[in-house]
């Protein structure tokens, strides 16, 4: 560590920091490997659990990677660090964002990090005390990420909000149980199969869903220059 470095405070939990001086103090810190800015004040959750936390959080990467695969043009991203605004930079456990071209929010900062408003962002939670559910999903409303997906572990709940006139409206299954993403045509999650933790299934409705009219006018959209 360089001698500048061991000038810059640590990060601890509760500090109330600018987001400038937030990146200045996290750069100083290579082993941490999470921190949050939530509203100002600094988050640094503790280790993560396996259940309640890594193994679900594998589970949605694959579902969306498995959308992401199929629609060409797409971005999909895991813990990516994401810039709100001036109080809030966060690293949602998944994102999906669609390029610029194509109308997307977001966009890659020149020193390579993600500044913008996504149009799917997904958290593992494990409860519905936890940040998440509050202050994130207040912030995310804010910044206009128009949908939101939140997995709620220990309840055993799935909650996905879709950004309508401006606040977060549920998702509603269709009569098969799933449900669709409005912004990504053919993204879709059969969630008691995720909560059961029977991925087959979860991956075989998605790939059902992708073969629909819809998702191909889509995939086609995205190729035009």
């Amino acid at each position: 560590m360089s001698a500048l470095a061991l000038d810059i405070p640590f990060l601890e939990n509760g500090d109330r920091l600018t987001r400038k001086e937030f990146e200045r103090r996290y750069h100083a810190m290579p082993r941490l490997k999470k921190a949050e800015l939530i509203e100002g004040t600094v988050f640094m959750p503790s280790p993560l659990h396996f259940e309640q936390h890594a193994e679900p959080h594998a589970r949605i990467v694959s579902w969306l990677g498995a959308y992401w695969a199929a629609t060409p043009g797409i971005r999909l991203a895991d813990n990516a660090t994401l810039r709100l605004d001036a109080d809030n930079e966060f690293q949602p456990d998944a994102l999906l964002r669609l390029p610029e071209r194509a109308g997307g929010a977001s966009r890659v900062s020149r020193d390579d990090y993600l500044e913008g408003a996504p149009e799917l962002i997904v958290e593992v939670a494990s409860t519905s005390a936890s940040h998440d559910l509050h202050d994130k999903r207040k912030v995310y409303r804010r910044n206009g990420v128009r949908e939101y997906l939140v997995w709620l572990v220990r309840e055993k709940r799935m909650l996905w909000f879709v950004l309508e006139d401006d606040e977060y409206q549920p998702l509603q299954p269709d009569v098969d149980g799933l449900l669709h993403s409005r912004v990504f045509p053919g993204l879709a999650l059969n969630v008691q199969a995720l909560l059961d933790g029977d991925l087959a299934r979860v991956l075989a409705d998605q790939q059902r869903c992708l073969g629909g009219e819809e998702h191909r006018r889509f995939v086609e959209a995205l190729r035009q220059p």
